[in-house]
């Protein structure tokens, strides 16, 4: 495993072979894929930490979802080579859609975890007071609540270390790049998923509370040929409450390519 700056963005790389670039929902880092990297022995694994999150400083400019985009497709070409498998989660599958649609000769495939499209009158305003909370508070304001909401009951009562390092990995967030982020996700608009051709695997806790099924699901009917995985007592961060099935569903998804 080797660490890699590209401009402001923080990133890691292990193995070889096929490029897949992960990128990460908000409050979260690299880190939360941790789990899926064994299952995709044989490709070469590119994890940045999104601008304004985790090792990578705020940019410039403040965070937006088409800056976001534009940051990854400078991942695909300058690092990646050319086309690359992406596989994202949360407010990451958002960015991941952005540019299958708009870019789709640079995606070979699309593995999306608790995937979102354009939010909602209620998910904007919750993002916006939640950016002006941290900035007023700071990180700790939101950490103990995001936790136990986004997760299972399931999770917390068998796992309680994943409630734990869903905690930590927001205290460790800077909070004007979360604040930032947040606003970008207010601001997000839905891309256009007719021009999105590259094979889409979708998957989704029973029990998530920002992807529901049935809004993952009609996200994926949006999306041609596009497949949903539906997984039993699990809630938004399936990577890390269900982490051996997600790396199933990842190798198993990218390999049949």
């Amino acid at each position: 495993m080797s660490g890699a700056m590209l401009g402001l963005i923080a990133l890691e790389i292990e193995g070889d072979g096929p490029p897949v670039v992960f990128l990460h929902g908000l409050g979260a880092t690299s880190s939360s894929f941790q789990p899926l990297l064994e299952a995709l022995g044989g490709f070469r694994c590119i994890r940045p930490d999104l601008p304004g999150a985790g090792r990578s400083p705020r940019p410039h400019a403040p965070v937006s979802m088409e800056g976001l985009a534009t940051d990854v497709r400078d991942i695909l070409s300058r690092v990646a080579g050319g086309p690359a498998h992406l596989i994202g989660h949360s407010m990451g599958t958002l960015v991941a859609l952005h540019i299958a649609a708009s870019a789709p000769e640079m995606v070979l495939s699309l593995t999306l975890y608790g995937p979102i499209g354009e939010p909602n009158d209620a998910m904007r305003e919750r993002q916006r007071d939640r950016a002006n909370l941290v900035r007023r508070e700071g990180m700790l304001a939101v950490a103990d609540v995001i936790a136990m909401a986004a997760l299972s009951s399931a999770t917390k009562a068998a796992s309680p270390v994943v409630a734990a390092y869903v905690r930590e990995s927001h205290l460790r967030q800077d909070a004007e790049g979360f604040a930032q982020s947040c606003e970008a996700l207010a601001a997000a608009k839905a891309p256009d998923l007719r021009g999105v051709r590259c094979p889409a695997l979708l998957v989704t806790g029973e029990d998530d509370p920002v992807s529901p099924p049935t809004a993952a699901q009609g996200l994926a009917d949006k999306i041609r040929g596009a497949k949903l995985k539906v997984l039993a007592r699990c809630g938004h961060w399936a990577p890390l409450e269900r982490p051996k099935e997600c790396a199933r569903l990842a190798s198993d998804h990218i390999r049949a390519l």
